[in-house]
């Protein structure tokens, strides 16, 4: 029998706990022995739940006891979730974690800690949900060399897109559904303003790149900004918009951000709606691959986390080898980047176009909307980043712009 410790009982640690309740037969059968939840930490009181009769408050408890082998955190945030596992690893107890802030915050030291004690820190659950994308990048794609990885990350802002896509409903009433659904938080900011798919695709990127991407160095833009009137240029287009996070290998440049694109039909990431989540991966000698699937939720997140007790089971006595150095990786100035496009302009096109071409050079497509009779769009040829801010400085009336991929 191997003893586990669930740290929080909000929504994936409860659905921890009803994953292994539900299939443990299945489950038992892959480990190779039992898996026994004996504690469960959080501050608060379950009476009449399946977990009452394990439910500790210290956890010292669970650190003092030698018959713990796995420790389970999925309490979120960094404090005191990172700890409570910085201790459990120098314990010399394995650590499986669904916590993406504290993975992209503190991954190569607890990593490097587990590497020295010959137990494991698994993280499958912090990225994409129930997707399985850590372990194909660590273990399945390793004879890759990764290009590119650009994916939606984040259910919350794909459902709000979708639902402004084919409800025709503006920002706010979007976000508001997505809140009473409880794919968004009361406080909405980390998943809108894109902080969340940043924390991530670092994540990813580290682990495809082997050296340590910094999540505070990607440059990130939200969908907060993005208006009825975008959604409706897009479906003229036949485009959708989507948060994006990527980060591309390009010679000896690794360039990371995280914003709202257009993307086109012929992109499978066009058809990731509602709350699912699409991340392509590309490498030099498989070329394009994807992966779908639930990107959030209580039991696609806990059947994630699962998976890596499973593994720990496996390997109760072996280190798998991630390779995620702490040595920073240094990120290449994203006015380096280049895209083509998508800008809203004030004004009727007969007037203004010339003003267009003129701080724009050639153009690819000019775009007007019915019932928009005081505006229009264009679409630009490719240009860097650093070219189209210089260039927007000559132009007045620029409503927005989206990049396109």
């Amino acid at each position: 029998m191997v003893n586990i410790a669930v740290l929080g009982y909000g929504t994936v640690g409860s659905g921890v706990v009803e994953v292994i309740n539900t299939n443990p037969e299945c489950i038992n059968l892959r480990a190779g022995d039992e898996i026994n939840i004996k504690y469960v930490l959080d501050l608060r009181e379950f009476p009449g739940s399946p977990i009452e009769n394990i439910l500790v408050h210290d956890f010292d408890t669970i650190i003092k006891d030698d018959t713990v082998s796995i420790v389970v955190e999925v309490m979120g945030g960094v404090e005191p979730a990172y700890t409570f596992v910085k201790q459990s690893l120098l314990a010399g107890k394995h650590v499986c974690t669904s916590n993406k802030e504290l993975v992209a915050k503190h991954g190569p030291e607890l990593l490097t800690i587990a590497r020295e004690k010959n137990i494991n820190f698994l993280f499958e659950a912090s990225v994409g949900g129930g997707i399985p994308i850590i372990r194909p990048l660590t273990s399945s794609l390793t004879a890759d060399e990764i290009i590119e990885i650009s994916g939606i990350l984040n259910g919350t802002t794909n459902y709000i897109l979708s639902k402004m896509t084919d409800e025709g409903w503006d920002f706010d009433k979007a976000l508001e559904k997505a809140q009473a659904l409880g794919y968004a938080e009361r406080n909405p900011e980390a998943d809108i303003e894109g902080y969340d798919a940043c924390r991530k695709i670092a994540i990813l990127s580290s682990l495809a790149f082997n050296d340590n991407v910094d999540f505070e160095d990607i440059y990130t833009e939200g969908i907060s900004s993005i208006t009825a009137m975008d959604v409706a240029y897009a479906k003229k287009l036949d485009m959708a918009i989507k948060l994006l996070a990527s980060s591309k290998k390009e010679d000896d440049n690794f360039y990371a951000m995280v914003a709202p694109f257009l993307v086109n039909e012929s992109n499978p990431l066009h058809a990731v709606n509602g709350v699912f989540n699409g991340i392509f991966v590309k490498g030099n000698v498989i070329g394009d691959i994807m992966f779908y699937g639930s990107g959030a939720g209580k039991l696609p997140t806990a059947s994630a986390v699962v998976s890596d007790v499973v593994d720990c089971v496996k390997h109760i006595n072996t280190n798998i080898s991630i390779i995620w150095s702490s040595k920073k990786l240094p990120l290449t100035n994203i006015d380096e980047a280049v895209f083509r496009y998508f800008v809203r302009i004030e004004g009727r096109k007969a007037n203004r176009l010339k003003d267009v071409t003129d701080a724009f050079g050639s153009i690819e497509e000019v775009v007007e909307l019915e019932g928009a009779p005081d505006e229009f769009g264009v679409i630009t040829d490719l240009t860097s980043e650093k070219n189209f801010k210089e260039r927007a400085k000559k132009l007045d009336g620029i409503i927005s712009r989206i990049r396109i991929k």
